[in-house]
C-alpha cells in the first residue's frame, strides 16, 4: 500500500477525506442530478425498461454520502459523519417524495417485473452489495479515471429500491414497501461494512 501511495496512484487518507468533503454538497446541480436519476429510475421501473434503470444507477449521487459515512466511521470524524448522514437522509427523502409523486401521477399503476424484482431480496443481493462495496472503495481511492465506481453503482443499485418504495407508497402496497426498503437497507449496510473493513 505504501508503495502505491508513493507512486501517486491512490489518494492518501487525508486527500481522500478532503475529496469527500468537496463532493458532499447539496447544490442546485446536485439536486437536479438526483431528481433526474429518480425520474429515469421511476420511468424505467414503470415501463420495465432495464437500460433506463441502469442509466439512473450511473448518475445517482447516493453513493457519495454513503462513502462519507463509511470514511467518517473509519477515521472517527464526527463532523464528516453528521454531514454525510444529513445529506444521505435529504437525498433519500427527496427521492422518495418525488418518486411517490411520479407514481401517483403515472397512468400505469400495475407492478412491472422490475418493480417486483426489487421487493424480494435474496442472499445474492447481500453478496453483490458486499463484493460491490469492496470494489467501490478500491475504485474511489484511485486518482486516475476508472470504470470501477460506475460498475459498482450499477451492481449495488441504490436508486431503484428507493423508487420502488415510492411506488409502494403511491399504490398503498405495504408488502412491496417493506421488501424494497429491506433491499435498500441491505445494499447500504453491506456497502458500508465492506468499505470499513477495507479501510481498516
Amino acid at each position: 500500500m505504501e508503495k502505491v501511495l508513493k507512486d501517486g496512484k491512490l489518494y492518501s487518507l487525508i486527500e481522500f477525506r478532503d475529496r469527500i468533503y468537496e463532493d458532499l454538497d447539496l447544490s442546485k446541480s446536485d439536486l437536479t442530478t438526483l431528481l433526474c436519476a429518480m425520474l429515469i429510475a421511476s420511468i424505467g421501473l414503470n415501463m420495465n425498461t432495464i437500460p433506463a434503470i441502469i442509466g439512473a444507477m450511473l448518475i445517482s449521487p447516493l453513493m457519495t454520502p454513503i462513502l462519507g459515512v463509511v470514511f467518517a466511521l473509519a477515521i472517527l470524524d464526527t463532523k464528516l459523519l453528521k454531514k454525510s448522514f444529513k445529506i444521505l437522509f435529504i437525498q433519500v427523502a427527496v427521492s422518495l417524495l418525488a418518486s411517490t409523486l411520479y407514481f401517483l401521477l403515472s397512468p400505469i399503476s400495475y407492478a412491472s417485473t422490475e418493480i417486483i424484482t426489487r421487493t424480494s431480496p435474496t442472499i445474492w443481493d447481500v453478496v453483490i452489495a458486499f463484493v460491490g462495496g469492496l470494489a467501490g472503495i478500491i475504485g474511489a481511492r484511485k486518482k486516475e479515471a476508472n470504470n470501477i465506481v460506475p460498475g459498482v453503482a450499477i451492481a449495488t443499485a441504490l436508486m431503484p429500491p428507493v423508487c420502488t418504495v415510492g411506488y409502494s407508497i403511491a399504490t398503498g402496497n405495504l408488502e412491496y414497501m417493506v421488501g424494497a426498503s429491506y433491499l435498500f437497507s441491505i445494499n447500504c449496510s453491506f456497502i458500508m461494512i465492506t468499505h470499513i473493513l477495507a479501510l481498516m
